[in-house]
């Protein structure tokens, strides 16, 4: 049954995308395989493999349609000859003006992007609104320490006296700088990745004596590699509490990515299950699970439905999961989650064509979800046009306090 206000609002309602990044510059727009758009993986389980999935087939079929290729198999390497031909900010306008994305917010700390992305100001040319930024609080975190140890990484000081002096002088730092980010306008919220580093595991306390032990570590690590990531696990929790407590006096939502990732992320410590400590230490503090917790997404839904902190972003899954599992990913995520608390997203980064391909498909998965839960009686039209509204727009509208209005010119 076809319910025409309902898919209306699907198609062409504008949106939010509350979780993205930047976009390759036109000279770098090559620097990275276009297979990645459907898949997280690396080398040859990309270029090789991935093609063979599910998500890879259709969206080759969609963007075949999208840059009118119609004498040729819908092919990567078809598509790459046709964007190589394209003016790169009609690329970009092609893949943006059908998506209805009214407004980005961007994480700007995904590694390459200083060298390769484009700023985000530079993405106000293709939404009507404003983008905001979003920081990552990890990438924060390097910068000062590689900013207090310098370049001479061999002759940096470890005794427990100078570790001390380092700790003091960095906590000093690293508060101030998500102190000047919470009160600033152009920053929407916060970001941590700690999933990717020591797992979402997060200690609600650690001793000042096993934070001191941590930084050792780091400096450690820098010395004898001259390289500076960190991946102690008191140290990551450290920051991500610093983080918590500021952002929950100033209101300013904070991100967690859980669930999938590259395989650099070890998957049973990527539940957003594990938060639940720290959601509970941390009340008055809005915290986002990121790409619904993917292949966690009933833990991420029951989180939402049991703290008034704690929202659900459903990016990612478009387009890097197949039709049939978006709609599941949906369904499992409505069973438990208020649908006031529920976000989109695109997780859109380096091509355009992740920011059409999110918004198309999630739309497509949203009418028919939620038309079937009409036609079972479920719940009427106009209740399902306004979770609609509200997971494209308004909830993260009120999240982030945005202050926007819904531009119905985008469509």
């Amino acid at each position: 049954m076809y319910y025409p206000e309902l898919a209306h609002t699907a198609f062409v309602y504008p949106a939010i995308d509350n979780h993205a990044h930047p976009l390759l510059t036109d000279e770098n727009r090559n620097a990275f395989p276009l297979e990645g758009i459907t898949s997280e993986a690396s080398g040859d389980a990309l270029t090789s493999d991935s093609r063979y999935s599910l998500a890879s087939y259709r969206a080759t079929l969609q963007l075949s349609k999208l840059f009118g290729l119609k004498n040729c198999e819908p092919t990567w390497n078809a598509l790459r000859n046709k964007r190589d031909d394209t003016d790169y900010l009609d690329l970009c306008n092609t893949c943006f003006k059908p998506s209805g994305i009214q407004c980005i917010l961007l994480d700007d700390g995904l590694g390459g992007v200083a060298d390769l992305a484009e700023s985000i100001k530079w993405h106000d040319q293709l939404t009507s609104s404003t983008c905001k930024r979003i920081v990552r609080i990890e990438f924060e975190a390097e910068d000062i320490f590689r900013t207090m140890l310098g370049g001479d990484a061999p002759n940096i000081p470890t005794s427990i006296v100078s570790v001390v002096s380092i700790l003091e002088e960095f906590t000093d730092r690293f508060k101030a700088s998500i102190l000047a980010h919470a009160r600033d306008d152009r920053v929407a919220g916060f970001k941590s990745v700690v999933c990717y580093r020591t797992g979402l595991h997060i200690a609600p306390l650690a001793t000042y004596e096993e934070t001191q032990r941590a930084v050792m570590d780091l400096l450690l690590q820098y010395k004898t590699s001259d390289s500076l990531r960190l991946e102690q696990k008191v140290l990551n929790d450290y920051l991500v509490r610093l983080v918590l407590q500021i952002a929950g006096e100033y209101h300013k939502p904070v991100q967690f990515h859980t669930g999938a990732g590259d395989n650099d992320i070890r998957l049973t410590k990527a539940s957003p299950a594990h938060l639940q400590s720290i959601i509970e230490a941390y009340p008055n503090t809005p915290i986002v699970l990121l790409h619904a917790g993917y292949p966690y997404t009933r833990e991420a839904g029951y989180l939402a439905s049991v703290y008034k902190n704690v929202y659900v972003d459903f990016g990612l899954v478009f387009p890097l999961v197949s039709g049939d599992g978006q709609r599941t990913v949906i369904r499992q995520l409505l069973e438990l989650a208020p649908t006031n608390k529920i976000l989109w997203s695109t997780d859109g980064h380096w091509w355009p064509e992740t920011y059409y391909l999110a918004s198309v498909q999630a739309r497509q998965a949203l009418y028919e979800v939620l038309s079937d839960s009409v036609r079972r009686e479920g719940l009427t039209e106009q209740q399902a046009v306004e979770i609609i509204r509200n997971a494209l727009f308004h909830n993260a509208n009120r999240l982030y306090n945005l202050g926007l209005k819904p531009n119905m010119n985008l469509l």
